[in-house]
């Protein structure tokens, strides 16, 4: 078997030379996915891979701000054979799933990367009181979308030997977040998705890894706040107007930490939820071996002799 490093330098001609030359071509020549990039987190990742050197597929579920986010953005091509696609994909819809992936195939001769971004907030209210149709329609988009997309296109990733998955989670996905049921039940179980996925795939030189970007200020936060405090829970709602006033994390710092997990750079870093805020992720090339040999950044249950306490 040809080494990781050798079969990575082959699907991504002129990596090495343009990243040591330029710093904003760590993607250059790398074909990525990318859905829910019409908007707020999806598209400024878009934004980043492009400026990076990156050929986008770009897809959401409607139509015009897709298409005026495609246009927008294929202003930023910055090199030659830099080409950006858009596709209309609803991921709750296995069908629309696999139509992206075939159609992605035919629009390029390689992909690389795909970003799981398409999420929705789900509804928000005590349990007893949301719509049982919305929340399974969060689950529907935030998971099962999710799995969708990479089934879609592990097969791909499987005959280059190589690919890069990278799945959104957040903050529902290592605490409770009551009256948001559906939107930490499906986030969790995409972190734990990710780790199994990581694993099934790990000889296949596919990294999947997934990434909490932080309390951004997006149409999610608009939502919170339009519910009420009555809806949310005072302390949440409180939280969230604290948010706003301060501009919340920057969707440059997610980004970022997005770009860097689609790169040859992180090659071999698998399995792992990473927080965009908190965590030095910049630093983790130089400790592959370590987190190897780890649960470094994962989902793990908590014993009484992790706290010190004997029950």
């Amino acid at each position: 078997m040809r080494s990781r490093g050798r079969r990575a330098g082959r699907l991504t001609r002129g990596f090495e030379r343009n990243s040591m030359n330029s710093e904003n071509r760590t993607l250059a020549d790398r074909v990525a996915v990318v859905t829910g990039a019409s908007m707020g987190l999806g598209r400024a990742i878009a934004e980043e891979f492009l400026r990076a050197g990156a050929s986008l597929m770009l897809a959401a579920r409607n139509e015009q701000p897709l298409f005026r986010a495609r246009d927008d953005l294929a202003r930023l091509v910055n090199r030659p054979g830099q080409i950006v696609e858009a596709f209309v994909t609803d991921v709750s819809i296995p069908e629309n799933c696999l139509a992206l992936a075939e159609r992605t195939r035919r629009a390029f001769p390689v992909v690389h990367v795909l970003v799981n971004n398409a999420g929705v907030l789900g509804p928000i209210g005590r349990l007893e009181d949301i719509d049982w149709e919305e929340w399974l329609d969060a689950i529907r988009i935030n998971l099962f979308g999710t799995v969708m997309m990479c089934k879609a296109l592990v097969p791909f990733f499987k005959i280059q030997s190589y690919g890069k998955i990278i799945n959104l989670s957040g903050g529902g996905a290592t605490a409770p977040m009551p009256r948001m049921s559906a939107y930490a039940a499906s986030k969790a179980a995409v972190v734990r998705f990710t780790e199994t996925l990581a694993e099934e795939v790990r000889e296949d030189h596919i990294d999947v890894n997934a990434v909490a970007p932080g309390a951004l200020n997006t149409r999610f936060l608009d939502r919170v706040l339009s519910a009420g405090a009555e809806r949310v829970g005072q302390e949440y709602f409180d939280r969230s107007l604290r948010q706003q006033a301060e501009g919340g994390a920057p969707l440059s710092k997610a980004a970022e930490l997005v770009k860097f997990l689609a790169s040859s750079e992180s090659d071999g870093i698998t399995g792992r939820l990473l927080s965009a805020v908190w965590d030095n992720w910049s630093a983790l090339p130089s400790r592959r071996e370590l987190l190897a040999r780890s649960d470094i950044f994962t989902l793990r249950r908590i014993v009484p002799d992790d706290r010190g306490v004997k029950i």
